[in-house]
């Protein structure tokens, strides 16, 4: 436990040096490039990633690294931290504050601390495997939403959702209470928080979801892939996350047909 509460401090640590140079950029100059898939990159992307680099080189000097902007570097492979220095580059370059930064530390490809900040919110979230997830400090608790008709239910990247996957879109519109449309890391946080039941997401990296297993289990919930095994560094891009475990089953089967 020493050495997560250790590992823990470091994190909200991170979220800090991030948070600020995040800021520095937003609604500000930003020189914006476009990747081979199209995706922006900006200014901020690049300086935040490099500033964690730095942290982790300095303190993890034997751990290996991967971050959304420089891929994989470093030595020890089965100890790796997870970047994505802005979760959400669309929001942040359209002055949306629904930005985040992602971290995660894998041991063994599998996730066992995740970090999320919300620099325009101020709001850290961190966890580890065997502590409690916590807010700014405080402790954070999943809602006790058991059925799907009495969800708050966000469907992330619906777009997507609806041209790849029309059946299960279909599917999507007629379930849970109340329906929201989202992108990026806030809705997961929010249900790790308590006010949000039920996520629905698609289409994303390692660097974009292995930060939340961390909170949202330690929270209470529950999140895997579309076909309910955990998220580890090889797993697909379609998540879902929920409060209870019976609402993450009804959720299966509505991905499931």
């Amino acid at each position: 436990m020493a050495d997560l509460d250790a590992l823990m401090a470091h994190g909200a640590r991170m979220a800090h040096i991030a948070s600020e140079t995040a800021m520095l950029f937003f609604r500000g100059e930003l020189g914006v490039d476009f990747k081979a898939d199209l995706s922006p990159v900006t200014q901020a992307d690049k300086a935040v990633e490099a500033a964690i680099r730095a942290y982790l080189s300095d303190h993890f000097p034997d751990h290996g690294i991967f971050g959304e902007e420089e891929g994989r570097t470093g030595g020890d492979q089965a100890q790796l931290w997870v970047i994505d220095p802005i979760d959400g580059t669309r929001s942040f370059l359209s002055g949306h504050p629904l930005f985040g930064f992602l971290l995660a530390h894998l041991v063994d490809g599998a996730p066992q601390l995740g970090v999320i900040a919300m620099p325009a919110l101020g709001e850290v979230f961190v966890a580890g495997r065997g502590a409690s997830a916590r807010l700014n400090g405080a402790p954070i608790q999943s809602s006790d939403v058991a059925r799907l008709d009495q969800a708050i239910l966000y469907v992330n990247e619906g777009d997507k959702l609806f041209r790849d996957h029309s059946a299960i879109f279909g599917r999507l519109m007629s379930s849970g209470q109340t329906r929201r449309f989202a992108y990026d890391c806030y809705p997961h946080a929010l249900l790790a928080a308590g006010h949000v039941d039920a996520v629905v997401d698609y289409d994303l990296q390692p660097y974009d979801f292995l930060a939340l297993a961390p909170i949202i289990e330690a929270a209470g919930g529950v999140v895997t892939d579309w076909q309910g095994q955990p998220l580890h560094l090889g797993s697909s891009g379609a998540i879902v996350s929920a409060a209870t475990p019976e609402l993450h089953r009804e959720l299966l089967g509505v991905l499931n047909g």
